[in-house]
């Protein structure tokens, strides 16, 4: 059975998509079966992996409001092992169609059944936003991968972001432990980016939540989505590359100690 990550901050910028795409890739390459689901109306999950948001025949628009299964919106990528369930703008109308549904919030659980035995792992990509996309993917999920940026005021949004979390937890009463914080767009350069991470570490050093591996700022990262690709595929050599593959290792390490 399939892990499902959904992966979330309630702040933009902080290389969520980034984080979902390069490390579903990362995982693909190792071995596993990935499934990322595109919860952002946006897109940009879907553009990364050159998918033409245009074009598309089926997204996850067309499961939640029950077209289609899951199956039927699911597609390869040009990566082997790796599927996803694309997206685009439509999305943006299914919060109204979903608040129609006398359980809606379990919508994307229920579909996600039919697959969920199929891959090792299934990543959600989701807005920077808590709403029902949002609150459809955290019922959806068995973890929540928190990237944060090496900001000053990230470490504020941290804690208003795992006070969330724990308040859909108990109105809805389906628990979703975090899986991991990590550390994004950080530059060794700066006092700034070090002085964040020696507070994320205070922080959550007794619970193990922050992860080992740290995201650099790095060009080849950014330069990516734009070619259509995953930095692994743009520049296998990269520092970003190398810092997502081992981004990777870390949770296959983490799960393995688990069981």
């Amino acid at each position: 059975m399939g892990e499902v990550i959904a992966v979330m901050n309630q702040k933009g910028g902080c290389g969520k998509t980034t984080t979902v795409v390069n490390t579903a890739t990362s995982l693909a390459v190792m071995g596993k079966t990935v499934l990322v689901v595109d919860m952002d109306p946006q897109a940009n999950t879907t553009t990364s992996f050159g998918i033409d948001k245009t074009e598309l025949e089926n997204t996850i628009y067309d499961v939640l409001i029950g077209n289609i299964n899951v199956k039927k919106a699911t597609i390869s990528t040009f990566i082997k092992n790796l599927f996803i369930i694309p997206s685009n703008i439509v999305l943006s109308d299914a919060t109204m169609e979903l608040t129609k549904k006398e359980y809606y919030h379990i919508v994307l659980k229920e579909a996600l059944k039919e697959v969920i035995s199929l891959f090792d792992y299934v990543f959600i990509d989701l807005p920077p936003s808590l709403g029902v996309l949002t609150v459809n993917a955290l019922i959806a999920s068995d973890s929540v991968l928190i990237p944060i940026q090496a900001e000053y005021y990230a470490l504020e949004g941290v804690a208003d972001l795992i006070n969330t979390i724990r308040l859909v937890e108990k109105r809805l009463r389906s628990p979703t432990p975090i899986k991991g914080i990590l550390l994004t767009l950080y530059d060794r350069r700066t006092n700034l980016s070090k002085d964040v991470h020696q507070e994320l570490k205070n922080y959550f050093s007794e619970n193990d939540l922050l992860l080992k591996t740290v995201i650099p700022r790095n060009i080849r990262l950014a330069e990516a989505p734009s070619r259509g690709k995953p930095c692994l595929i743009y520049d296998p050599k990269s520092k970003g590359t190398k810092a997502y593959l081992k981004l990777a290792e870390e949770i296959i390490s983490r799960d393995k100690k688990k069981k």
